[in-house]
Protein backbone atom coordinates (compact mmCIF):
# COMPACT_ATOMS: atom_id res chain seq x y z
CA UNK A 1 0.00 0.00 0.00
CA UNK A 2 2.92 2.11 1.03
CA UNK A 3 4.70 1.47 -2.08
CA UNK A 4 1.35 2.39 -4.32
CA UNK A 5 0.84 5.72 -2.63
CA UNK A 6 4.71 6.32 -2.94
CA UNK A 7 4.10 5.40 -6.84
CA UNK A 8 1.53 8.06 -7.05
CA UNK A 9 3.16 10.92 -5.41
CA UNK A 10 5.56 10.27 -7.83
CA UNK A 11 3.60 10.84 -10.87
CA UNK A 12 1.81 13.75 -9.32
CA UNK A 13 3.65 17.70 -9.97
CA UNK A 14 4.63 18.79 -6.57
CA UNK A 15 4.12 22.21 -8.11
CA UNK A 16 0.36 21.64 -9.08
CA UNK A 17 -0.28 20.13 -5.18
CA UNK A 18 0.49 23.57 -4.18
CA UNK A 19 -1.94 25.34 -5.86
CA UNK A 20 -4.15 23.02 -5.17
CA UNK A 21 -3.92 23.51 -1.89
CA UNK A 22 -3.32 27.15 -2.46
CA UNK A 23 -7.12 27.44 -3.79
CA UNK A 24 -8.50 25.31 -1.11
CA UNK A 25 -7.75 27.08 1.52
CA UNK A 26 -8.29 30.49 0.03
CA UNK A 27 -12.21 28.81 -1.13
CA UNK A 28 -12.86 27.91 2.71
CA UNK A 29 -11.47 31.38 3.90
CA UNK A 30 -13.39 33.50 2.00
CA UNK A 31 -16.38 30.80 2.47
CA UNK A 32 -16.52 31.39 6.06
CA UNK A 33 -15.67 35.46 5.73
CA UNK A 34 -18.96 35.23 3.40
CA UNK A 35 -17.08 35.93 0.58
CA UNK A 36 -19.10 33.82 -1.54
CA UNK A 37 -17.68 35.23 -5.01
CA UNK A 38 -14.21 34.43 -4.10
CA UNK A 39 -14.96 31.18 -2.75
CA UNK A 40 -16.91 30.02 -6.19
CA UNK A 41 -13.99 31.22 -7.79
CA UNK A 42 -11.61 29.65 -6.10
CA UNK A 43 -14.28 26.11 -5.74
CA UNK A 44 -14.26 26.11 -9.64
CA UNK A 45 -11.01 26.46 -10.24
CA UNK A 46 -10.06 23.19 -8.02
CA UNK A 47 -12.85 21.07 -9.94
CA UNK A 48 -12.13 22.60 -13.46
CA UNK A 49 -8.94 24.09 -14.30
CA UNK A 50 -7.18 21.95 -11.38
CA UNK A 51 -9.22 18.82 -11.98
CA UNK A 52 -10.16 18.04 -8.97
CA UNK A 53 -13.71 16.16 -8.61
CA UNK A 54 -13.75 15.64 -4.92
CA UNK A 55 -17.46 15.56 -3.41
CA UNK A 56 -16.66 17.65 -1.04
CA UNK A 57 -15.18 20.62 -2.93
CA UNK A 58 -18.14 19.88 -5.84
CA UNK A 59 -20.28 20.80 -2.65
CA UNK A 60 -18.89 23.85 -1.28
CA UNK A 61 -19.15 24.80 -5.09
CA UNK A 62 -22.63 24.31 -5.06
CA UNK A 63 -22.86 26.08 -1.50
CA UNK A 64 -21.29 28.80 -2.96
CA UNK A 65 -23.76 29.46 -5.54
CA UNK A 66 -26.27 28.75 -3.39
CA UNK A 67 -25.51 31.82 -1.44
CA UNK A 68 -25.12 34.27 -4.38
CA UNK A 69 -28.30 33.34 -5.64
CA UNK A 70 -26.51 31.70 -8.68
CA UNK A 71 -29.91 29.27 -8.94
CA UNK A 72 -29.11 27.89 -11.83
CA UNK A 73 -25.17 26.68 -11.52
CA UNK A 74 -26.33 25.64 -7.84
CA UNK A 75 -29.06 23.66 -9.27
CA UNK A 76 -26.84 21.97 -11.78
CA UNK A 77 -23.97 21.47 -9.35
CA UNK A 78 -26.22 19.53 -6.95
CA UNK A 79 -27.38 17.36 -9.23
CA UNK A 80 -24.46 16.45 -9.96
CA UNK A 81 -23.96 14.80 -6.53
CA UNK A 82 -27.37 12.97 -6.54
CA UNK A 83 -25.12 10.49 -8.07
CA UNK A 84 -22.11 10.42 -5.05
CA UNK A 85 -21.58 7.13 -3.51
CA UNK A 86 -21.66 8.84 -0.32
CA UNK A 87 -25.03 8.67 0.97
CA UNK A 88 -24.76 11.61 3.43
CA UNK A 89 -23.39 13.66 0.34
CA UNK A 90 -26.63 12.58 -1.85
CA UNK A 91 -28.93 13.31 1.30
CA UNK A 92 -27.11 16.95 1.14
CA UNK A 93 -27.59 17.67 -2.43
CA UNK A 94 -31.34 16.36 -2.49
CA UNK A 95 -32.40 18.51 0.48
CA UNK A 96 -29.99 21.45 -1.10
CA UNK A 97 -32.31 19.97 -4.39
CA UNK A 98 -35.64 20.57 -2.34
CA UNK A 99 -34.96 24.29 -1.10
CA UNK A 100 -34.24 25.21 -4.88
CA UNK A 101 -37.52 23.84 -6.19
CA UNK A 102 -39.73 24.60 -3.00
CA UNK A 103 -38.53 28.44 -3.83
CA UNK A 104 -39.69 27.54 -7.44
CA UNK A 105 -43.03 26.80 -5.97
CA UNK A 106 -42.49 23.32 -7.21
CA UNK A 107 -43.93 21.71 -3.60
CA UNK A 108 -44.51 17.89 -4.61
CA UNK A 109 -41.00 18.19 -6.73
CA UNK A 110 -39.38 18.95 -3.52
CA UNK A 111 -41.22 17.17 -1.12
CA UNK A 112 -39.83 14.30 -2.85
CA UNK A 113 -36.23 15.71 -2.48
CA UNK A 114 -36.55 15.68 1.22
CA UNK A 115 -37.87 11.75 1.14
CA UNK A 116 -35.18 10.77 -0.43
CA UNK A 117 -32.94 12.80 2.00
CA UNK A 118 -34.30 11.32 4.79
CA UNK A 119 -34.14 7.93 3.12
CA UNK A 120 -30.36 8.28 2.52
CA UNK A 121 -29.75 9.52 5.82
CA UNK A 122 -32.49 9.75 8.57
CA UNK A 123 -30.59 11.91 10.59
CA UNK A 124 -30.80 14.84 8.64
CA UNK A 125 -32.77 17.24 10.37
CA UNK A 126 -32.95 20.02 8.14
CA UNK A 127 -34.11 17.67 5.41
CA UNK A 128 -37.05 16.14 8.00
CA UNK A 129 -37.86 19.98 8.92
CA UNK A 130 -38.70 20.54 5.37
CA UNK A 131 -40.62 17.96 4.71
CA UNK A 132 -42.86 18.14 7.22
CA UNK A 133 -43.14 21.66 6.46
CA UNK A 134 -43.87 21.07 2.94
CA UNK A 135 -45.81 18.07 3.36
CA UNK A 136 -48.01 20.74 5.86
CA UNK A 137 -48.08 23.31 3.31
CA UNK A 138 -49.19 21.00 0.65
CA UNK A 139 -52.10 19.63 2.89
CA UNK A 140 -52.79 23.34 3.29
CA UNK A 141 -53.56 24.25 -0.06
CA UNK A 142 -55.06 21.00 -1.14
CA UNK A 143 -57.73 22.12 1.60
CA UNK A 144 -57.53 25.29 0.09
CA UNK A 145 -58.59 24.24 -3.06
CA UNK A 146 -60.73 21.91 -1.54
CA UNK A 147 -62.96 25.09 0.32
CA UNK A 148 -62.39 27.14 -3.04
CA UNK A 149 -63.88 24.10 -4.86
CA UNK A 150 -66.43 23.98 -2.64
CA UNK A 151 -66.99 27.60 -2.56
CA UNK A 152 -67.05 27.86 -6.25
CA UNK A 153 -69.19 24.71 -6.51
CA UNK A 154 -71.84 26.43 -4.26
CA UNK A 155 -71.67 30.14 -5.70
CA UNK A 156 -72.46 27.86 -9.22
CA UNK A 157 -75.40 26.47 -7.41
CA UNK A 158 -76.57 29.44 -6.29
CA UNK A 159 -76.29 31.16 -9.55
CA UNK A 160 -78.05 27.87 -10.88
CA UNK A 161 -80.96 28.67 -8.05
CA UNK A 162 -80.90 31.88 -8.83
CA UNK A 163 -81.19 31.47 -12.76
CA UNK A 164 -83.86 28.78 -11.92
CA UNK A 165 -85.76 30.94 -9.82
CA UNK A 166 -86.13 34.10 -12.04
CA UNK A 167 -86.59 31.26 -14.84
CA UNK A 168 -89.74 30.19 -12.76
CA UNK A 169 -90.57 33.62 -12.20
CA UNK A 170 -90.38 34.91 -15.64
CA UNK A 171 -92.35 32.02 -16.58
CA UNK A 172 -95.02 32.63 -13.99
CA UNK A 173 -95.18 36.01 -14.93
CA UNK A 174 -95.27 35.18 -18.75
CA UNK A 175 -98.18 32.62 -17.38
CA UNK A 176 -99.75 34.91 -15.41
CA UNK A 177 -99.68 37.40 -18.64
CA UNK A 178 -101.34 34.76 -20.91
CA UNK A 179 -104.02 34.17 -18.46
CA UNK A 180 -104.97 37.89 -18.51
CA UNK A 181 -105.02 38.47 -21.94
CA UNK A 182 -106.52 35.04 -22.64
CA UNK A 183 -109.15 36.38 -19.54
CA UNK A 184 -109.16 40.14 -21.16
CA UNK A 185 -109.79 38.23 -24.82
CA UNK A 186 -112.93 36.25 -23.11
CA UNK A 187 -114.52 39.06 -21.53
CA UNK A 188 -114.40 40.91 -25.27
CA UNK A 189 -115.62 38.15 -26.73
CA UNK A 190 -118.42 38.35 -24.26
CA UNK A 191 -119.04 41.63 -24.34
CA UNK A 192 -119.20 41.26 -28.03
CA UNK A 193 -121.13 38.56 -28.28
CA UNK A 194 -123.45 40.51 -25.95
CA UNK A 195 -123.80 43.40 -27.93
CA UNK A 196 -124.36 41.48 -31.07
CA UNK A 197 -127.32 39.91 -29.12
CA UNK A 198 -128.40 43.17 -27.94
CA UNK A 199 -128.05 43.90 -31.72
CA UNK A 200 -130.23 41.29 -32.73
CA UNK A 201 -132.94 41.51 -30.37
CA UNK A 202 -133.39 45.44 -31.12
CA UNK A 203 -133.34 44.44 -34.79
CA UNK A 204 -135.67 41.60 -34.39
CA UNK A 205 -137.79 44.63 -32.00
CA UNK A 206 -137.77 46.92 -34.81
CA UNK A 207 -138.70 44.41 -37.58
CA UNK A 208 -141.64 43.01 -35.27
CA UNK A 209 -142.60 46.61 -34.65
CA UNK A 210 -142.54 47.47 -38.54
CA UNK A 211 -144.38 44.09 -39.06
CA UNK A 212 -147.10 45.37 -36.49
CA UNK A 213 -147.15 48.45 -37.97
CA UNK A 214 -147.54 46.89 -41.36
CA UNK A 215 -150.39 44.46 -40.45
CA UNK A 216 -151.92 47.73 -38.57
CA UNK A 217 -151.80 49.63 -41.38
CA UNK A 218 -152.95 46.60 -43.18
CA UNK A 219 -156.11 46.54 -41.52
CA UNK A 220 -156.96 49.68 -41.47
CA UNK A 221 -156.42 49.81 -45.12
CA UNK A 222 -158.52 47.05 -45.47
CA UNK A 223 -161.21 48.43 -43.21
CA UNK A 224 -161.37 51.79 -44.57
CA UNK A 225 -162.27 49.92 -48.09
CA UNK A 226 -164.63 47.57 -46.18
CA UNK A 227 -166.23 50.99 -45.01
CA UNK A 228 -165.94 52.33 -47.89
CA UNK A 229 -166.86 49.93 -49.93
CA UNK A 230 -169.81 49.24 -47.37
CA UNK A 231 -171.03 53.02 -48.25
CA UNK A 232 -171.00 52.47 -51.71
CA UNK A 233 -172.95 49.45 -51.41
CA UNK A 234 -175.81 51.34 -48.99
CA UNK A 235 -175.36 54.34 -51.63
CA UNK A 236 -174.52 56.90 -48.99
CA UNK A 237 -172.68 59.59 -49.51
CA UNK A 238 -169.12 60.23 -48.27
CA UNK A 239 -170.38 63.61 -46.63
CA UNK A 240 -173.21 61.76 -45.48
CA UNK A 241 -171.38 58.68 -44.29
CA UNK A 242 -169.32 61.54 -42.42
CA UNK A 243 -172.48 63.10 -40.49
CA UNK A 244 -173.83 59.49 -39.34
CA UNK A 245 -170.38 58.74 -38.24
CA UNK A 246 -170.67 62.05 -35.92
CA UNK A 247 -173.38 61.56 -34.32
CA UNK A 248 -173.23 57.92 -34.00
CA UNK A 249 -169.77 59.37 -32.02
CA UNK A 250 -172.06 61.89 -30.22
CA UNK A 251 -174.72 59.42 -28.95
CA UNK A 252 -172.09 56.99 -27.89
CA UNK A 253 -170.16 59.55 -25.58
CA UNK A 254 -173.27 60.85 -24.10
CA UNK A 255 -174.19 57.08 -23.26
CA UNK A 256 -170.54 56.80 -21.51
CA UNK A 257 -171.10 60.38 -19.26
CA UNK A 258 -174.90 59.32 -18.16
CA UNK A 259 -173.19 55.74 -17.24
CA UNK A 260 -170.20 57.53 -15.58
CA UNK A 261 -173.21 59.70 -13.44
CA UNK A 262 -175.35 56.83 -12.39
CA UNK A 263 -172.25 55.07 -11.10
CA UNK A 264 -170.74 57.88 -8.87
CA UNK A 265 -174.40 58.52 -6.99
CA UNK A 266 -173.88 57.88 -3.42
CA UNK A 267 -175.80 55.00 -1.78
CA UNK A 268 -178.71 55.31 0.20
CA UNK A 269 -177.70 55.03 4.05
CA UNK A 270 -179.06 52.01 5.76
CA UNK A 271 -179.59 50.04 2.42
CA UNK A 272 -177.35 47.07 1.42
CA UNK A 273 -175.03 47.19 -1.16
CA UNK A 274 -177.12 45.36 -3.59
Amino acid sequence: MKLLILLLLAFIDPGKIGKINEARSEAKKAFDKGDYATAAAKYKLLADSLGVREDAVLMDLAHSYFQLNDTVNAQNTYASLLRSSDKGMRSIAQQQMGVLTNRQKKYEEALNYFKEALKNDPSNDDARYNYELIKKKLEDQKKQEQQQQNKDQKQQDQKKDNKDQKENKDNKDQQNKDDQQKKDQEQQQKEQQEKQNKEKQEKEKQQKEQQDKEKQDKEKDKKEQQSSEKLKDMKISEEKAKMVLEAMKNQEVQYLQQNKRKATKPRSKGKPDW
